[in-house]
């Protein structure tokens, strides 16, 4: 009955696709479409949710609305998506750009009127149907490289309205922008032993298989001797025939003895499945290699929405007497597809590698709530904080607590507390719950403080201690304007820099009014316009304020002088 419902699940996602418009929307951009990510793309703690189509290698390009609609919701933040429009369509799907310069014409009005309304650069806006209406192949705004961005580009989604389910733009008839007549490429094969009794090819650890190329264009692996549970991994990736960019796979399939065994296809998917990407890879060996293997199966199953599998949840069982042929099949929204063919059979021999030796006193149970103490430090784990049971280490020493390493994945967000009676109260206000990097650099966590304890709550394991912030914020122009008159500069231009807890807000003032300042997480710079028209005719007093995470503050003040004429 579950492999029935397995084959009907597959069909109905064949079908779905028919369901959107493939010819309602145009390009976002007037340049060739050519992508730097693609959807579903296997990304830090998340799955790529749109297309990253490239802009020249430089910011400006003209961004226009795919259709006619209104836009619905303006988002400008630091980091992530930076700044970012979503378009609603009257058909009900709504699309979205983000990494944005800045937005234009009467959406830049809108934005600029609403950063002066709320005092912030960071603003997050929901508008009504009749506020800004678009149309289609309007111009928005110009492409830039906000946020989170690594490079000049364009990030664009679809997503569901009503939803707001992630859609892959390839369904919308994107496809028809993009020419790609390659295979997907497999670079690696692993298997896995998934018990402490099983081994394969007598190792106990997981194996890289050779593959060799047959006439046929398919790949066969070497023999697998095992003898219990086993399953595989495959690190894939694809090539348009335009960009030379390395995408994420789109569709795997496994096949055992003929019959689909595990899979998943990137066609839609939601924002809680985002971090499940953390139990889809080999975790451990990205972290240590940086390598992305994709698991093709599930010893504890997760709740990944685009995964379709039989009872085994992609397990093989070997048993005596009994040889299967495994197979593995990569392929990209165009039908190209590369085929791995694993013959299986069983063997009782000696493992002559035995299982890799991990440093624990505890074990975690998943699905169980979990809870550690030791010198005054307790972490706890609500059930559900990981994808599978694990055995930890936990230690503290030197008021430093060892929390096993960053190997095994976090899905949610667990609590670490700890009890100092060392601080002040004036100290306490500059403590805070730091973590600590592979080089010794302490980051910040929101720290809440109850009489001698300390409480955090974080989404990885590694090392902690409590740290103490009294040095604040520095604040700095690369070129003093001090008594000067500056009439043909356009911007203001300031650094800010905290070694300690991070900022947490700044402000700037001209004349004793609010004024703009963007903020470039990428250069710790802020940045004030001065066609805001808050500068007046002549002397100008700024005041510029930045505030740490622990209430550590700066100010900076200068006069200068400018005219208008």
């Amino acid at each position: 009955m579950r492999f029935i419902l397995f084959i009907l699940l597959f069909s109905v996602a064949g079908i779905a696709q028919t369901d959107y418009p493939k010819d309602y929307f145009s390009p976002p951009l007037e340049i060739p479409m050519e992508l730097s990510g693609n959807f579903g793309e296997l990304r830090p703690n998340h799955f790529h949710a749109g297309f990253d189509f490239k802009t020249l290698q430089r910011e400006g390009i003209e961004v226009h609305s795919v259709a006619d609609g209104y836009v619905s919701r303006i988002k400008i933040s630091t980091f992530g998506n930076g700044k970012a429009i979503y378009i609603t369509h009257p058909n009900g799907f709504t699309s979205v750009y983000c990494h944005l310069q800045k937005a234009t014409d009467a959406i830049n009005d809108y934005i600029h009127k609403a950063h002066y309304k709320e005092q912030s650069f960071e603003i997050e806006l929901f508008l009504k149907p009749n506020e800004l209406i678009v149309k289609k192949g309007q111009t928005i705004s110009l492409s830039g490289n906000t946020g989170s961005s690594e490079g000049p580009h364009l990030h664009f989604e679809f997503r569901e309205s009503k939803t707001e389910k992630i859609i892959n733009p390839l369904l919308f008839g994107f496809d028809k922008f993009i020419k790609d007549t390659k295979k997907p490429s497999v670079s690696a094969v692993y298997v896995y032993p998934l018990d402490g009794k099983t081994a394969v090819n007598q190792s106990k650890r997981p194996l890289l298989l050779n593959l060799s190329l047959q006439k046929d264009g398919t790949y066969l692996s070497n023999k697998v001797s095992a003898n219990g549970k086993i399953g595989f991994g495959v690190t894939a990736v694809d090539y348009d025939n335009v960009s030379g960019n390395r995408n994420g796979a789109y569709k795997i399939q496994t096949f055992l003895n003929g019959k689909p065994s595990f899979g998943y296809q990137f066609d839609t998917y939601s924002f809680d499945d985002m971090r499940y990407v953390n139990a889809l890879v080999d975790y451990a060996r990205y972290k240590k290699t940086y390598q992305r293997v994709q698991k093709l199966f599930m010893t504890n199953p997760y709740k990944l929405g685009i995964i379709k599998t039989d009872d085994t949840n992609g397990v093989v069982t070997v048993l005596p007497n009994l040889t299967s042929i495994y197979r593995i099949e990569v392929s990209d929204f165009f039908g190209n597809l590369s085929s791995i063919s694993i013959p299986i059979s069983f063997d009782a021999s000696t493992a002559v590698v035995e299982k890799e030796t991990v440093l624990s006193n505890y074990f975690v149970k998943v699905n169980k709530d979990n809870n550690f103490s030791k010198n005054k430090v307790s972490v706890f784990f609500p059930a559900g904080t990981f994808y599978e049971d694990f055995d930890m280490n936990f230690e503290v020493r030197d008021d430093i607590l060892y929390l096993h390493d960053d190997t095994v994945p976090v899905h949610s967000r667990f609590e670490i507390s700890m009890e100092s009676d060392k601080y002040t109260d004036a100290q306490k206000e500059k403590v805070f719950i730091a973590d600590i990097d592979a080089r010794g650099r302490q980051g910040y966590n929101f720290t809440s403080i109850k009489e001698n304890l300390f409480f955090a709550k974080v989404r990885s394991l590694g090392k902690y201690t409590l740290a103490v912030d009294t040095t604040p914020p520095t604040i700095s122009m690369a070129k003093s304007i001090e008594g000067k008159w500056v009439s043909t500069q356009k911007t203001i231009q300031l650094s800010t820099n905290d070694s300690g807890s991070g900022i947490k807000s700044y402000n700037g003032y001209l004349n004793g009014k609010w004024i703009l300042f963007e903020y470039d997480n990428k250069t710790k710079r802020i940045t004030h316009n001065f066609s805001d028209g808050i500068v007046a005719e002549g002397a100008n007093d700024l005041k510029v304020v930045v505030v740490d995470n622990v209430g550590n503050s700066t100010i900076f003040e200068t006069r200068f002088f400018r005219s208008q004429k």
